[in-house]
């Protein structure tokens, strides 16, 4: 299965090495995206059995984020990637997850998608403008809210500012 055409816009650029995290990454068709673009890619899920051909491509990290601690307390990454999953307490922690200069890519259902399929309970599905408030710490540089390829869906891509302005001019000069 092809990469979210979102994923493959927002996700250029990075030099080799840069490091990615794929939130529930289930059978892993942006782990192997992201891999074979060069980048140290970690993929976190709770189905063993989705992940298992991953270990060969990515650092796969089985744990239940709705249920258990978060796994990778501390850890930073250049791109954190979300898509097709929502879990709302996590928003916090995911956001924190990413590195100074680095880039959140979020894409899931949104309200109104329990007209046209599943999933349809509310708890799955984006209120409009939500990624946007979950993102206010972050510099937003891409999002869209719609109805696209008969799914509702929204999408973000959002930036962390490098914490001074001679690291931003170096990041924005591809010197980091």
């Amino acid at each position: 299965m092809n990469p979210s055409a979102w994923v493959e816009r927002w996700s250029k650029g990075w030099a080799q090495g840069a490091t990615a995290l794929d939130v529930a990454c289930g059978s892993g068709r942006h782990v192997r995206w992201l891999a074979g673009r060069g980048m140290q890619v970690t993929g976190i899920d709770r189905d063993a059995l989705a992940t298992v051909s991953l270990n060969d491509v990515a650092e796969i990290i089985t744990a239940d984020i709705e249920a258990g601690p978060w796994p990778l307390v501390g850890r930073e990454f250049d791109l954190v990637l979300v898509a097709n999953y929502l879990w709302r307490p996590l928003f916090p922690t995911l956001i924190d997850a990413v590195a100074p200069g680095g880039r959140l890519l979020y894409e899931t259902f949104a309200i109104g998608q329990q007209t046209v399929g599943r999933p349809a309970r509310p708890d799955f599905l984006l209120q409009p403008g939500e990624l946007l408030v979950a993102c206010a710490g972050l510099r937003v540089i891409g999002y869209e809210d719609g109805f696209e390829s008969g799914r509702y869906v929204q999408r973000i891509a959002a930036v962390r500012e490098p914490s001074s302005s001679d690291s931003y001019l170096r990041y924005a000069l591809g010197a980091e």
